[in-house]
């Protein structure tokens, strides 16, 4: 009768399910079309037995603008900022440990490595004059973003009043990633095509409006004139009494 009872409880007890190592991390379009993240998650994966799914959705863990700076591809410098746990410290460690920017600079193409992963040089890329068409990139500001966006004086009395002018966005600290990924960013999937990067409309959900098409050179020409023009003076700080 024991040992029937203790079989009984057995059965019956509640499985103690082992957690999963894993975590999401969101990851911008234009980095994910590189490819560069399937080289690299992996392998991480590989080496720890974490396994990290990209998510749209995540606030685990996000490459972007701010956090720690990571690696960098020409004049960007990607950042990883993560909340605190085992599995997000151990890839950000692992980031920047000799066997991962080995691997981070291991990634190539036709040869050329793509990416690097010395900080020491990258933090000072992140001030590097941006090389983009300035000229091209007001003629196609107005063109293309004047429709609702305040450019400069010439389609101040254009724009749609709700949206933030080009120079209240240059004072923004993530300005640059801001405009090189615009066509990311609500709303402009919606009505934003550009060349060779964004898929085409699906048929049956065409823009509502006449469509933003750009090309690459065109979204760097449209940064390189908004990091020529002069950030909007939004006075000193409120002072507390």
């Amino acid at each position: 009768m024991f040992r029937k009872l203790s079989l009984i409880a057995v059965l019956l007890a509640t499985p103690v399910v082992a957690q999963e190592k894993a975590f999401s991390l969101k990851a911008p379009e234009i980095l994910v079309k590189t490819g560069f993240l399937k080289h690299l998650l992996p392998r991480f994966s590989l080496k720890t037995g974490v396994r990290i799914t990209l998510s749209d959705d995540s606030t685990e863990a996000v490459f972007g603008s701010t956090g720690t700076p990571v690696f960098a591809s020409g004049d960007t410098v990607w950042h990883l900022s993560k909340t605190d746990g085992p599995y997000t410290d151990a890839f950000e460690k692992w980031l920047l440990s000799d066997i991962g920017k080995r691997t981070i600079e291991a990634f190539a193409r036709d040869g050329k490595a793509l990416f690097s992963a010395d900080m020491t040089k990258a933090v000072v890329a992140e001030e590097t004059v941006l090389t983009g068409d300035a000229a091209l990139g007001e003629k196609v500001s107005l063109t293309q973003c004047g429709r609702c966006h305040v450019v400069n004086d010439s389609n101040r009395m254009n724009a749609i009043g709700s949206t933030p002018s080009f120079a209240l966005m240059r004072t923004f600290p993530d300005w640059q990633e801001r405009f090189e990924t615009f066509f990311m960013l609500r709303p402009h999937p919606a009505f934003t095509q550009v060349t060779d990067i964004t898929e085409p409309f699906a048929a049956h959900l065409p823009s509502p409006i006449a469509p933003i098409e750009v090309t690459w050179d065109e979204v760097e020409a449209i940064t390189a004139y908004v990091g020529s023009i002069t950030p909007a003076d939004l006075g000193a700080p409120l002072q507390s009494q």
